[in-house]
C-alpha cells in the first residue's frame, strides 16, 4: 500500500481522475495523436491557410479559465483567426466511437474526439 501512496503522491494525475483527463486532453490536443480530429462544414471551407492556422491556433491554446473550463479539463476553448471567431471541442468516446468512454482516464478504453467548428456551428 505505501507503494501505491508513493506513486500517487510521485504523479498527482494519477491519483485525481480529474487531472488524468486534463493531462490527456492536452496531450492529445497539442499532437492530435492518439483520437480524431473532425472538422465541421464551416472549417472545411475555409482557405487552406486559415484552416492551418485555426489548427494551429487549437494546439496552442492555454487561456483556460472558470468561464470555458468550469470542470478542469481542458476540454473547450475559443480562439480567433482570421478575424472570425472558432470553437473547439473534446468529447471522450468508447473505442468504438457508439458512445461516452467507460473511463475517460484510460487510453486502451477511449478515443478522444476534438471537433473545431465555427461559434455559429455550435
Amino acid at each position: 500500500m505505501s507503494t501505491q501512496i508513493r506513486n500517487a503522491g510521485s504523479n498527482p494525475a494519477a491519483a485525481d481522475p480529474v487531472a488524468r483527463v486534463r493531462t490527456l486532453n492536452d496531450a492529445f490536443r497539442r499532437r492530435f495523436a492518439e483520437g480524431q480530429v473532425v472538422e465541421t462544414p464551416g472549417v472545411v471551407e475555409l482557405r487552406e491557410a486559415d484552416r492551418i492556422a485555426l489548427l494551429l491556433a487549437v494546439r496552442r491554446f492555454d487561456r483556460f479559465d472558470a468561464d470555458n473550463d468550469p470542470h478542469g479539463e481542458h476540454d473547450f476553448g475559443a480562439v480567433e483567426v482570421g478575424g472570425e471567431r472558432f470553437f473547439w471541442k473534446i468529447d471522450a468516446y468508447d473505442r468504438a466511437l457508439l458512445g461516452h468512454s467507460p473511463d475517460p482516464t484510460d487510453p486502451a478504453v477511449t478515443t478522444r474526439v476534438l471537433t473545431v467548428m465555427l461559434v455559429e456551428e455550435y
